[in-house]
């Protein structure tokens, strides 16, 4: 432990009265001891924080049910990346949005390229360098969209044990080559990998692992499909494969077969992500929108 740390002093005010204020007068309110000019320099140098953002907003409305939060220590650490965006955070779980060309977590083959981890992990060392973070959930390099870590040890151990219990939902959208006859279906395969790291469906029934994907046509135009995808099980690069033997590859994806690469990147996009809270059990929502280019590639614009 670092000794030089000093926890933040953070004092919470809930706004229990029924009734929205601006967030200067909100704290002037419930801290009528404190003057005016500290309450404004810690706003102008981001010590307050409204339901977990940190604004500078003297007017920013506080309503019936929020929280604000005043760190009377330091600024609030604020998350900042141009490859990565934070989409939640609590004391056991973070939620981002990553770009595409960037790691999950860093490989033997790309030990020194900087990945979400790495970001994510000097974040919340920067917050106490106590802090801890552990992997549980992966994306491709070149896959865009919500990933999940965990800030605990007890979160981790129990999304790793009860993953396929726990995650409830996961929502893919995909740019596929060609134009798919089928508005909606199921590819079910067993699927195995080579000696080159290539996955791929096999037709014995005792090999491989199975893997159930289902698929829901959103738009076809320009010589491509916009795909929805959700998976039943999470093998590694599922989608990749079954679209491939649908006879219509991702987007870009030359490891599985694509002519081309419209976008010049794999067009693959973990939109959105639900599952159970590891500690509170509670029902967690995540969803963010189609990339914009996916939009307009399959429109011709």
């Amino acid at each position: 432990m670092n000794r030089a740390f000093k926890p933040d002093r953070i004092v919470t005010l809930a706004n229990d009265s029924g009734e929205p204020a601006g967030l200067m007068q909100f704290v002037a309110a419930k801290m009528p001891d404190t003057r005016r000019n500290d309450i404004k320099k810690w706003l102008k140098y981001g010590h307050l924080s409204l339901n977990g953002t940190v604004t500078t907003l003297f007017s920013a409305p506080v309503n019936p049910g929020d929280e604000v939060k005043v760190n009377l220590s330091r600024p609030f650490v604020v998350f900042r990346h141009p490859r990565l965006q934070l989409v939640y955070e609590d004391e056991d779980v973070i939620v981002v949005n990553k770009g595409y060309g960037l790691l999950s977590v860093g490989t033997q083959s790309f030990r020194k390229e900087e990945s979400a981890y790495d970001i994510l992990r000097e974040y919340v060392k920067r917050q106490d360098p106590r802090n801890k973070l552990y992997v549980v959930h992966r994306l491709d390099r070149d896959t865009s969209g919500l990933l999940m870590f965990t800030k605990s040890e007890e979160a981790c151990e129990t999304l790793r044990h009860n993953w396929n219990n726990m995650v409830l939902e996961r929502y893919y959208v995909a740019l596929l080559e060609g134009s798919l006859e089928e508005d909606s279906g199921v590819i079910k395969s067993r699927l195995m990998e080579n000696n080159q790291f290539v996955v791929y469906s096999t037709k014995e029934p005792d090999d491989g692992k199975l893997a159930v994907t289902r698929y829901k046509v959103l738009k076809r135009g320009n010589g491509l499909s916009l795909v929805e995808f959700s998976l039943d099980t999470g093998r590694k690069n599922q989608i990749r494969v079954h679209a491939s033997d649908m006879g219509h590859p991702i987007s870009g994806d030359r490891k599985y077969g694509a002519k081309e690469s419209r976008l010049h990147r794999l067009c693959l996009h973990a939109r959105s992500l639900r599952f159970a809270h590891p500690v509170t059990r509670k029902d967690m929502r995540f969803e963010i929108p189609i990339p914009q280019r996916f939009l307009a590639a399959v429109s011709g614009s």
